[in-house]
C-alpha cells in the first residue's frame, strides 16, 4: 500500500501573510507540520506542495535546505497540484494535510492508515466534532484522480477533497471514530488569524518546542487554559463558496 502525505503550503494568505513561515517555538510553522507528518507510520513520501509563484521560492528553498521533497504548481487550482503531484509516483493513497495546521494529529493519522488497510475504500471519514486543526484526510489515488476530473467548481479545485463531500454516494468510505478525548469542537488549532498564531505561539512555548507534542495534550493544555484558548474563538472560518 503506496501512501504519500501531500502537504499544501504557500506564502500567500489573505489574513495572515506568509504564515507557514512563521516562527513557531524553536522553529518555523512549517518544520512543526512535516515533522509531525513523518512520524506517520507506512508513509512513503512526506512532499510540500506549493505553488510556482515568486513568492513561494522561499518554501521551496527551505525544502531543499532541510531536504524535504517539495513539489511547485498551480496556486489556484490545488486540486490539480495535489494531481500533479501525486501523479508520478502512482501511489495508492494519498493523505492530504494543510501547513497551516502545526498541531496536526499524527497519532490519528496512523489509525486511519490502519483503518483503510483493514476496510479498502475511497475516502477515510473521521466521526467526532474535533478542533478546527488537527484532522488529516487520506483518499484513494484513484478517488483523487476522478475527482480531478470531475470537480469543476472553484470550491472543488480549491478544497482538494470538498467534490467527496458533496457527492457521497459517488465513493465508497471507510469510518473511523476519533477519541473522545480530542472531541473539543469550540477550540481552533490552526493559523489563519493573528489571533490563531498568538495561541498556537503560546501552545509551542508551553511545550518548549516540543514539535512532536501530541494532540491530546495540547487540546488538554487548552481545556485547562481558557484564557488561552479563547484568543481565537471568536474567528470565523471563511466560508466555502
Amino acid at each position: 500500500m503506496k501512501t504519500l502525505i501531500i502537504i499544501q503550503a504557500r506564502m500567500g494568505s489573505s489574513r495572515l501573510p506568509g504564515k507557514v513561515l512563521m516562527p513557531l517555538g524553536e522553529t518555523v510553522v512549517l518544520d512543526y507540520v512535516v515533522s509531525r507528518c513523518q512520524q506517520v507510520k507506512q508513509v512513503d513520501e512526506v512532499i510540500v506542495a506549493t505553488s510556482v509563484l515568486p513568492q513561494d521560492d522561499v518554501i521551496e528553498s527551505w525544502c531543499k535546505q532541510h531536504q524535504v521533497l517539495c513539489f511547485r504548481g498551480s496556486e489556484d487550482d490545488v486540486l490539480a497540484r495535489y494531481y500533479e503531484c501525486a501523479k508520478p509516483y502512482q501511489p495508492d493513497y494519498v493523505i492530504r494535510v494543510t501547513a497551516d495546521c502545526p498541531f496536526v494529529d499524527y497519532e490519528l493519522a496512523d489509525r486511519i492508515i490502519e483503518a483503510m488497510k483493514a476496510e479498502p475504500s475511497d475516502i477515510v471519514i473521521v466521526e467526532g466534532d474535533l478542533p478546527r486543526g488537527l484532522v488529516v484526510e487520506m483518499v484513494s489515488f484513484s478517488s483523487l484522480e476522478y475527482i480531478y476530473h470531475h470537480g469543476k467548481e472553484p470550491r472543488h479545485r480549491e478544497h482538494v477533497t470538498y467534490y467527496a463531500y458533496e457527492f457521497p454516494d459517488e465513493f465508497k468510505r471507510t469510518y473511523i471514530q476519533a477519541s473522545k478525548a480530542i472531541q473539543q469542537p469550540q477550540l481552533r488549532i490552526t493559523l489563519d488569524t493573528k489571533e490563531d498564531y498568538q495561541l498556537c505561539a503560546a501552545v509551542a512555548n508551553h511545550f518548549k518546542g516540543d514539535k512532536l507534542v501530541s494532540s491530546q495534550k495540547v487540546v488538554q493544555f487548552l481545556l485547562e487554559h481558557p484564557d488561552i484558548a479563547k484568543l481565537n474563538a471568536h474567528i470565523q472560518q471563511k466560508p466555502v463558496i
